[in-house]
């Protein structure tokens, strides 16, 4: 398997993962993600693929796409409050389902991390819903902690 960056050639792939993550995310909370619902389409990948602020990683097995990673890098300066900071941001990632469980995941993570670290990133973050208790434990054997709770109230 290789790690590298996505190209337009992986669109059709991409947007079957992401509706992978959408179901995922519709069985877990049906009263915020419709069914059927379309986070990027084929344009706006394109798109995405252009811009050095939103990388995407690539998983490839044989040539063909089984996982990505979808980041975008998040700069803080001169914030009043908050100190200067580079951080990776963990968007999306997503392994097919026929792949889970034989470490693409773990070698797309890595790889993140290692970008990370050559951008001179302070941290890698991301977030994880509530009742995706498999992806929660997987960041947490790669080392992540909890930052902050994000809490609701259902009115």
């Amino acid at each position: 398997m290789m790690i590298r960056f996505a190209c337009e050639a992986d669109i059709p792939q991409m947007l079957e993962l992401l509706r992978q993550v959408e179901l995922v995310h519709h069985g877990i909370r049906p009263d915020l993600f419709r069914n059927g619902g379309e986070k990027y389409d084929a344009e706006a990948l394109r798109q995405l693929l252009c811009d050095p602020t939103r990388p995407i990683l690539a998983a490839v097995e044989d040539g063909t796409m089984v996982g990505y990673a979808f980041c975008i890098l998040q700069t803080v300066q001169n914030d009043p409050v908050l100190r200067n900071r580079k951080e990776l941001y963990i968007d999306d990632l997503c392994v097919d389902s026929s792949y889970r469980g034989k470490g693409v995941a773990k070698a797309l993570f890595d790889r993140v991390r290692a970008y990370g670290e050559e951008l001179g990133c302070d941290a890698l973050t991301l977030n994880v819903w509530e009742g995706n208790d498999r992806a929660r434990l997987f960041y947490e054997k790669c080392g992540l902690t909890p930052r902050k709770t994000y809490m609701e109230l259902s009115l």
